[in-house]
């Protein structure tokens, strides 16, 4: 079965409904409107390039599969494309003036079209209602000179009544920041779509290289705060100067097989970071970047006490993360804690950990995590699948004190964390090689529970050592088994291990452990 996943006025994106991690099952041909399309062999599929207010028919065809959906297009108010407005579009010529010009001119509804062609430009700002859209062979580019980006407050006092606005922030607070390549601020109704390119060009500025020394933190490729009804299809988001794509206290954000890509020793390159956000679909994207490829934020102890807004509602299927080094990860900025994320029918390759939950003390007692779900998980060479860390020792001025790193049950206060309930089903990983789980929480502050069901892992032949979570003092391990320190209810229930070196199964500082068909022979609790 086909199922719609977002719709514009030229392109919609499907899904095939099957339990197969981001490829289908077998390869399938496409026809639209009874014209053959071409070949297929992932579970989302996109049209581009279609006519606005236009009834179609789309059929896929394989192996015992046959499956036909009819759509219309979105109408829209108009449409015009960028070079009527003087952009040149030869990747020499700097077109910002053209391209500020047009998004400013357009009425709402209408749609802003870059043809085939490289766009050099500095930072933009987008409007409410409008949808840009790349075609096939558009290139928007970045501009390197860093000292022409605007610089955007993190908050400025309203001068009616001197209320706290928010504008910049990175990495958990509110804060001054270069403008980033795309901008919305508090709009809403805003399409980003079609197969072409958004390209922050930062292996070619010092924002890669200099950034320690900066006035303000580096721009992201894409930042939309407060805003609502966001959906990003298709294109390709590369080299961003920091993290690529970022929601930031949104609402209702989609998106829809994009493409996101970085060098893998780029650094900070987070393919897309929904930071307090509410109701995001994450559905058939591809990432390899230098850093996380989803890192799921909610603020660090100051948002996450005087604002208080969790990330919640994210849907996270059918995607495809390679060579970061988490797949999907929850933290370690998460201040006003995660709840209701579903992550499910996704294929991870050669990230240094798969699923990753990281915060520590200082986050604050609004960073709760809870009702998170891991289902239908293929990893092939991913080094952790599983890490859950309360020690991280990343970000923060005092990582390396002893408020992070003691082992002695402090009292539990304003800044104590807590992690709730984790469940991990139909897990099958193979070429691990660090650690196939590594759990590890508060002796204040334990986690609740957590269930291992259906879970398959064995370990590549040439393993080697590792780190399978960022603390202090923290120990390589290799072909670890499971580890859980801290957690008051362990479930492991048809669990498979193979090639593991030394125990099994280890869980210290646990209030009750349930196993069942789990090849627990050496384990040690």
């Amino acid at each position: 079965m086909l199922e719609l996943l977002c719709l514009s006025s030229t392109s919609a994106c499907f899904e095939l409904q099957n339990d197969s991690p981001y490829f289908s099952p077998r390869r399938y041909a496409l026809t639209l409107d009874g014209k053959p399309l071409r070949e297929g062999e992932t579970n989302v599929v996109s049209l581009f390039g279609l006519a606005p207010g236009t009834e179609h028919t789309l059929c896929l065809r394989a192996d015992g599969l046959d499956e036909t959906v009819s759509f219309r297009t979105r109408e829209e108010t108009c449409a015009v494309s960028v070079r009527d407005f003087g952009a040149a579009g030869d990747g020499l010529r700097e077109d910002t003036a053209a391209i500020r010009t047009a998004i400013s001119f357009l009425p709402p509804g209408g749609r802003l079209y870059f043809p085939a062609g490289t766009y050099l430009t500095l930072p933009l700002a987008l409007r409410s209602h409008i949808t840009l859209e790349f075609a096939e062979g558009a290139t928007l580019l970045g501009s390197t000179e860093r000292e022409r980006y605007p610089v955007v407050p993190g908050t400025v006092r309203d001068l009616n009544g001197g209320a706290e606005l928010h504008f910049g922030g990175f990495e958990g607070c509110a804060q001054a920041m270069y403008q980033s390549l795309l901008t919305a601020e508090y709009a809403e109704d805003i399409t980003i779509v079609g197969p072409g390119t958004v390209d922050g060009n930062a292996q070619n500025s010092d924002f890669w290289t200099g950034f320690h020394e900066f006035p303000a933190a580096r721009p992201r490729l894409m930042f939309f705060n407060r805003c609502k009804n966001v959906t990003l299809h298709g294109v390709h988001a590369c080299n961003s100067p920091s993290w690529q794509l970022h929601p930031y206290y949104c609402e209702d954000v989609s998106f829809c097989d994009v493409r996101v890509t970085a060098p893998k020793n780029s650094p900070n390159t987070d393919a897309l970071d929904p930071e307090s956000c509410d109701r995001v679909s994450i559905v058939g994207c591809r990432f390899t970047v230098g850093d996380d490829c989803i890192a799921i934020k909610s603020g660090k102890i100051g948002l996450g006490s005087t604002l208080n807004v969790p990330a919640d509602h994210h849907v996270i299927r059918n995607c495809l993360m390679e060579h970061g080094h988490g797949a999907v990860v929850l933290g370690s900025e998460i201040g006003a804690g995660v709840r209701n994320l579903s992550v499910s029918q996704c294929l991870f390759r050669g990230t240094d950990r798969g699923l990753r939950i990281k915060t520590r003390r200082g986050r604050g007692k609004n960073c709760v995590v809870d009702n998170v779900s891991f289902d239908n998980i293929r990893m092939e060479g991913v080094l952790t699948p599983i890490a859950v860390n309360m020690w991280y020792n990343c970000c923060d001025p005092d990582r390396e004190s002893e408020y992070v790193w003691s082992r002695e049950k402090l009292p539990v206060d304003e800044r104590t964390p807590r992690l709730g309930s984790f469940r991990f089903r139909n897990l099958v990983c193979t070429g691990a090689e660090v650690a196939a789980c590594y759990i590890d929480g508060l002796p204040e502050s334990p986690i609740d529970a957590v269930t291992l069901e259906n879970v398959s892992v064995s370990f590549a032949p040439d393993a080697k050592p590792g780190v399978p979570i960022m603390e202090n003092f923290a120990k390589k391990r290799c072909r670890m088994g499971l580890y859980l320190d801290n957690v008051r209810r362990i479930r492991v229930h048809g669990v498979t291990l193979e090639g593991v070196e030394g125990e099994k199964l280890t869980a210290n500082h646990c209030e009750s452990i349930e196993t069942d068909r789990f090849n627990e022979e050496q384990a040690h609790v």
